[in-house]
């Protein structure tokens, strides 16, 4: 597929502002960044959890993939080109991380489509930026980015984001169009008793990372028989600062009340409550664990619960694995729910 080479210029410039931006972010004498640095501090007064440096870090990571090698390569394994009118695209965004629905937004475009996007109330103020970035570099971009608060009108199809109840409402009320409906999924670790400090330190980046908010966050270990939770402890304690965030420490002290008063069996550093539980997702500065007897069997349960897995974090345990610490820095092809958006979009 070869994408309006216009359209994706436009976002490689966008990925070379944001990279220069997070470089220079600290040099108080750099006017051209004062507006982004506004913005980044608005959406954090909207946004509790969007700490600056929450946002510096998505910024980060979409500079690195926002090249001209990184989309054309991703592009290329797309053989169809658009033939067809552009068409409408709704997009419904999630705000649980800083620009969660960029990649969405990103892919609408790209294809030659129009975005009518519908912004989180918990993040209405950083892709409006970026998109009004990127029409001052291509303005026929104005044309086709539309952001609305009402609901959705003259559409032709349809991405939502949103949890298990609202992905019902979603497949209910846009059944009739062509529609990709994602619901609530989370990250898993798989250990073995034989990481290395570095990799739990490393695991640690993968369940803090955004306060643990993401779907790519981990929120549950798989641990063998008579697992050492010392070392686990121990590797993550760099990670303690994160209680001094009182939206992350009201959580730890709710959820720690909650469980003692059940008389639930816990562990607990003062930062991370760990709960042996089968349930996949679990609360804010709690992380979940299970035993294992052997990976065979446990790769048949993953395997039943894939639709509610988003990655798996291991060490050569699993064809699929992500390494350690690398949960949060996705690639362009690695798409939310394993869909691929841009074959969706080509085929409308």
């Amino acid at each position: 597929m070869t994408a309006h080479k216009s359209i994706l210029e436009a976002f490689v410039k966008l990925g070379n502002y944001i990279h220069d931006h997070c470089d220079n972010h600290n040099i108080k004498t750099n006017n051209k960044y004062n507006d982004l640095n506004d913005v980044i501090i608005r959406a954090g007064q909207q946004n509790g959890w969007f700490t600056k440096e929450s946002v510096l870090f998505s910024l980060e990571q979409w500079s690195k993939q926002l090249t001209h090698e990184n989309l054309t390569k991703w592009l290329s394994k797309y053989k169809q080109n658009r033939t067809s009118e552009p068409k409408t695209v709704g997009v419904i965004m999630a705000g649980n991380i800083p620009l969660v629905g960029f990649h969405d937004f990103l892919c609408v475009l790209l294809t030659g489509n129009k975005v009518l996007a519908k912004l989180s109330s918990n993040d209405t103020v950083l892709l409006p930026y970026f998109a009004n970035y990127l029409i001052e570099q291509e303005p026929s971009l104005v044309d086709k980015i539309v952001f609305t608060e009402g609901k959705f009108e003259n559409y032709d199809a349809v991405i939502a984001t949103g949890s298990n109840n609202t992905g019902r409402y979603f497949e209910y009320y846009f059944g009739r169009k062509p529609s990709i409906i994602r619901k609530n999924r989370n990250a898993v670790a798989v250990l073995t008793g034989k990481e290395t400090k570095n990799q739990l330190r490393e695991l640690g980046e993968d369940i803090f990372k955004y306060f643990g908010l993401g779907c790519r966050n981990v929120s549950k270990i798989y641990v063998p028989k008579a697992y050492n939770f010392d070392e686990f402890f121990k590797a993550i304690f760099g990670f303690q600062k994160i209680i001094y965030h009182h939206k992350y420490a009201n959580n730890y002290d709710y959820n720690k009340a909650v469980y003692l008063m059940s008389e639930f069996k816990i562990l607990d550093n003062g930062f991370l409550i760990l709960k042996e539980d089968t349930s996949l997702s679990s609360p804010i500065a709690s992380l979940f664990y299970e035993y294992y007897d052997s990976l065979p069997r446990l790769r048949e349960q993953t395997n039943i619960q894939k639709e509610e897995i988003q990655c798996i974090v291991s060490e050569g345990l699993f064809s699929n694995e992500i390494h350690f610490g690398e949960t949060q820095k996705p690639r362009l092809n690695d798409y939310a729910d394993g869909v691929d958006t841009i074959d969706f979009l080509l085929q409308l």
